[in-house]
């Protein structure tokens, strides 16, 4: 058995520090995938990681469980977890863009998408098994981050598969941004 209390003043500390831990997590992320990815990528991929933490969060608004420390890094962890999915979808996109000829950018990103759909499905299942093992064996200690896990990792296959895909299109993605362009050399002695 153990009671915590936290006070007013630690309370508003904690929110306050727990939203600045959020935004240094986007940020670094929107680092990392523009760096690895063009721009219409990196940007389709990061709303879909702050769609994700805005969905764990405004669960526990709307249903008043607590928000402490063990929920805050459950939303770090479906930010690691959501990126890393998108990036695997990211990198097929990226290559289906640069081996296949023909077909419409919504075609060679649903094609993309199609391809990753089982590995996707199955990693989401894996880690939804531990977190339901979590969640009914893990105690009171353990269920708000149990129950942030779930609920973020279930929309983090979502927002992999549906959301990163659509906003990677709807800003305009094309063949055009994968080509690797030869510099010009000037062959003149």
């Amino acid at each position: 058995m153990r009671t915590e209390f936290v006070g007013p003043a630690v309370g508003e500390e904690l929110r306050d520090q727990s939203g600045v831990a959020l935004l240094i997590a986007l940020g670094l992320m929107m680092i990392y995938v523009s760096v690895r990815f063009v721009w219409r990528l990196s940007l389709g991929a990061v709303i879909a990681l702050i769609h994700d933490a805005i969905i764990v969060v405004g669960f526990f608004a709307l249903t008043g469980y607590t928000f402490d420390l063990t929920v805050l890094a459950a939303v770090l962890a479906v930010i690691g977890y959501s990126i890393n999915d998108t990036i695997v979808v990211g990198d097929r996109i990226r290559e289906n863009f640069r081996n296949v000829r023909k077909g419409t950018p919504a075609e060679v990103i649903n094609g993309a998408i199609t391809q990753t759909l089982s590995r996707t499905i199955m990693t989401g299942v894996s880690t939804l098994l531990a977190v339901v093992a979590l969640l009914l064996l893990g105690g009171e200690a353990l269920f708000g981050f149990s129950i942030a896990l779930l609920v973020g990792v279930g929309f983090g296959i979502y927002s992999s598969v549906y959301v990163a895909g659509a906003l990677m299109l709807y800003l305009g993605v094309s063949r055009d941004d994968f080509i690797v362009k030869m510099e010009e050399v000037d062959e003149r002695p």
